[in-house]
C-alpha cells in the first residue's frame, strides 16, 4: 500500500510538483494557504483538500512543503493547527529554500516529538516542475531519504543526497549564490557595455556559444534580448531572501564572504527601489537605469 502524501505550498513550483505526484498514482492531500485555484485543479485530478495543516497531517505519512522560506515553514509546522500537532510520526520534506540553521534546529525540535524533518530544496524552474524534471538536493539520514526518494522522483529527474539534515539547504544557497552572482555580473557588464554603445545583441553574439555560455545565461538573456518576462520566474525579493540566508550562514560559520555581500546589496538596492516583485533578469534593467542608461534604447539604435 502506497504512503499517503500531503503537500503544502501550491505556488509556481509546488503546483507542478503536486500535479506530478497525483499523476504518478500517489494518494495526495493538499492544503492551500492562498492558491485555491491550484488546489481545486488538483482535487479535480483526484487529490483531497484539508482544512488545516494539522488535518492534512492526520491523514498522511509523508508531507512535502514548498513555501517561501523558514518563517513560513515554521508557521505550517508549529502551533495548534500545525503539522506537528497531529501527533503522528510524520516524515516532513522541506522543499523550500530555507535557512540551514533554522532547518537543523527545527529538525531537532521535531525529533523529540517523533517527527522526522529532512530538507529537499529544488533547482530549475516551474517549467521543469510541471514536466517532472527538477533537480533535488536532499539532506537527511539515509533511511529517511530512501523513504522520501520514490515520492521525490515523481517530480524530479535527479535526486542528490547531500549529507545530513541542513546540507540540502546549504547546497541550495550555494547554488543560488552562484546564479544570483551571475545575474549581478551580467547586469553590470551590460550596463558598462551600454554606456560604451555596445548593444545587448553584440554582447550576446560574443558570449553565446562560448565557454561563458550556460543554461542560466540563456534564460537571463531571453529576457534581455526578447523581453520574455517569464524566462526565469524567480522574484528579486526571493533572491534577496536567499542571499540574506547565505550571509547569515556565512556569519554563523565564521567565513568571510565579500562577494556574497556585494551580490546581496545589489538585490537589496533593487528591492529598496521598488522592484522586489519583478523577476531576476529584470535586474539588468534596474542596474542600467540606476546608471542612467537603457538596455532597450541601446538595442533599438
Amino acid at each position: 500500500m502506497k504512503q499517503q502524501i500531503g503537500f503544502v505550498g501550491l505556488g509556481a513550483m509546488g503546483s507542478g510538483m503536486a500535479a506530478n505526484i497525483v499523476a504518478k498514482g500517489w494518494p495526495l492531500t493538499v492544503w492551500a494557504h492562498r492558491n485555491q485555484e491550484a488546489a481545486l485543479k488538483l482535487v479535480s485530478a483526484g487529490a483531497r483538500q484539508a482544512a488545516t495543516p494539522r488535518a492534512l497531517a492526520e491523514g498522511c505519512d509523508i508531507v512535502l512543503l514548498c513555501v517561501t522560506g523558514s518563517p513560513q515553514v515554521e508557521a505550517v509546522v508549529k502551533g495548534p493547527q500545525g503539522l506537528a500537532a497531529s501527533g503522528k510520526p510524520l516524515l516532513i520534506v522541506d522543499c523550500s529554500t530555507s535557512n540551514p540553521s533554522s532547518t537543523i534546529a527545527l529538525a531537532a525540535e521535531l525529533a523529540a516529538k517523533g517527527v522526522t524533518l529532512i530538507d529537499a530544496p529544488l533547482a530549475r524552474t516551474p517549467k521543469e516542475a510541471a514536466e517532472g524534471k527538477l533537480d533535488v538536493m536532499v539532506g537527511g539520514a539515509a533511511e529517511a531519504v530512501a523513504r522520501a526518494r520514490p515520492v521525490l522522483e515523481a517530480f524530479a529527474a535527479r535526486v542528490v543526497h547531500t549529507g545530513p539534515t541542513g546540507s540540502g539547504h546549504t547546497m541550495k544557497l550555494l547554488n543560488n549564490f552562484i546564479s544570483m552572482g551571475y545575474s549581478a555580473i551580467y547586469s553590470e557588464a551590460l550596463t558598462l557595455g551600454a554606456k560604451a554603445g555596445l548593444t545587448p545583441q553584440v554582447f550576446n553574439s560574443v558570449i553565446s556559444g562560448s565557454r561563458m555560455d550556460c543554461g542560466f545565461y540563456q534564460a537571463f538573456f531571453d529576457f534581455v534580448l526578447n523581453r520574455n518576462e517569464n524566462a526565469q520566474r524567480f522574484a528579486i525579493a526571493n533572491a534577496l531572501k536567499d542571499m540574506t540566508y547565505l550571509a547569515s550562514f556565512a556569519q554563523a560559520a565564521g567565513i568571510a564572504n565579500p562577494v556574497g555581500a556585494v551580490v546581496r546589496n545589489g538585490f537589496a538596492t533593487a528591492v529598496a527601489t521598488g522592484h522586489g516583485e519583478r523577476f531576476v533578469p529584470a535586474l539588468s534593467d534596474i542596474v542600467a537605469g540606476l546608471n542612467g542608461v537603457s538596455l532597450n534604447e541601446v538595442a533599438a539604435e
